[in-house]
């Protein structure tokens, strides 16, 4: 098993070889992708959505269009920060912000599927901030501080555990038959190897394609009719799918970090 996953781990490099230099552009670009959807959708459906926040989430009537403004202007604001590398820290908590304002708004808190997949977002979102982490040197040497490559381990360590959560959502959700169990117990596997930073790049490739493929065949939204009510939702899940295998992808580009079993293995 060891020389199979290191000789597909090779077979991926000298394959993707051609992409390296794009792959952190096209994650970040992924990772964004969920936020530029909703915030287009909700300019789209401007007057739907405040119909729905006055009168079913019971929003004053300008409070409800500063709510909505807001979330627009700071999901737009810092995608693009995101994507250009500019001001990313700030950009990066915003979007979480967003998550959490949206869930306390729009009273889906509690919702298991909305919860699950947006834990998954912002794994993607703090591998990104991960990645912006430099070495610098500590102002006062002698006082116990934090450093940032420790900070960047613990962040990609968070990430890598995150990300993993849409699928366990989608593992366990729908009906069963013995290709969906044998596709979850390998799905679920991979997302162990990630969590504990096991062959954490062969893993996460394999969650990028898989999850992919099931996205583009479960959410596929384009195929439903504009009146039908579910379509929205299936364009909301496409997309979320997208910002975690932007993060997955991010991961198989900067590696698990050094709390991994992979890191951890080269020590001995």
């Amino acid at each position: 098993m060891e020389s199979f996953s290191t000789q597909a781990e090779d077979v991926l490099d000298k394959v993707g070889q051609p992409l390296k230099p794009y792959i952190p552009a096209i994650s970040r670009f992924l990772i964004i992708a969920t936020f530029i959807e909703d915030s287009l959708r909700i300019c789209m459906q401007w007057s739907d959505q405040i119909m729905f926040m006055q009168e079913t989430r019971h929003f004053p009537r300008g409070l409800s269009h500063l709510f909505l403004g807001l979330n627009v202007v700071v999901m737009l604001a810092a995608s693009f920060c995101v994507v250009a590398k500019k001001h990313q820290t700030f950009a990066i908590y915003g979007l979480m912000g967003v998550i959490v304002a949206q869930a306390f708004g729009y009273g889906l808190i509690f919702d298991l599927s909305f919860f699950l997949r947006n834990l998954s977002v912002i794994g993607g979102l703090m591998m990104v901030l991960s990645e912006t982490m430099v070495k610098r040197k500590q102002m006062f040497a002698a006082l116990p501080q934090l450093s940032e490559t420790d900070r960047r381990m613990y962040l990609q360590l968070a990430g890598r555990i995150l990300l993993i959560f849409l699928f366990i959502g989608s593992a366990f959700h729908g009906d069963w038959s013995i290709m969906r169990i044998a596709v979850s117990i390998c799905g679920l596997a991979a997302c162990g190897m990630v969590a504990v930073g096991f062959k954490a790049k062969w893993s996460a490739m394999f969650l990028v394609l898989f999850l992919s493929i099931l996205n583009v065949f479960v959410n596929n939204f384009w195929s439903v009719q504009h009146s039908y009510y579910k379509r929205d939702f299936l364009r909301y899940d496409f997309f979320q799918s997208l910002s975690t295998v932007g993060g997955f992808l991010l991961l198989v580009s900067t590696g698990p970090g050094g709390l991994s079993y992979d890191e951890k293995k080269k020590e001995f």
